[in-house]
C-alpha cells in the first residue's frame, strides 16, 4: 500500500475571520475530507509567533497535514477533488493568496530505533 501526505498553506480571510476559519477548519472541512477512502488522518498547526526569516515573511498562518495511505494514491486524490457530497468552502478562507498544495510520496518509514 502506497503512502503519502498531502500539505496544505492557508490563513484566514482576515484577522476578523479567523474564529470561524478555525472552526470550518476543525468541524466541517477536515471530518468532511476524512471521509474520503485513502485519507486516514489529518493535523493542522499554527505558524508559530516570532518565526523570522524569508520563508517565514508572508507565509500562510496554518499548515494542515493528511495522511493518505491507498493502493493508488492517484485515485485517491482524485477522488477527493470530484467527490460529489464534497463540502462547501467557507467565506472565511483566505483566497488572496489562495491556499498553497503539496503532496508528497512516502520515501523511508522509521517506526522503532533498536541500538
Amino acid at each position: 500500500m502506497a503512502k503519502g501526505i498531502m500539505l496544505v498553506q492557508a490563513s484566514p480571510a482576515s484577522p476578523e475571520l479567523e474564529d470561524e476559519f478555525n472552526r470550518w477548519y476543525d468541524e466541517d472541512h477536515l471530518p468532511d475530507l476524512l471521509t474520503t477512502p485513502g485519507f486516514v488522518a489529518a493535523r493542522r498547526f499554527r505558524l508559530r509567533e516570532g518565526s523570522r526569516g524569508p520563508a517565514a515573511d508572508g507565509a500562510p498562518r496554518y499548515l494542515a497535514i493528511y495522511e493518505i495511505e491507498a493502493d493508488d494514491l492517484d485515485a485517491a486524490l482524485q477522488a477527493m477533488r470530484t467527490r460529489p457530497d464534497r463540502g462547501a468552502v467557507s467565506a472565511a478562507l483566505g483566497m488572496n493568496p489562495p491556499p498553497v498544495t503539496y503532496i508528497y510520496d512516502l520515501l523511508t518509514e522509521v517506526t522503532e530505533v533498536t541500538a
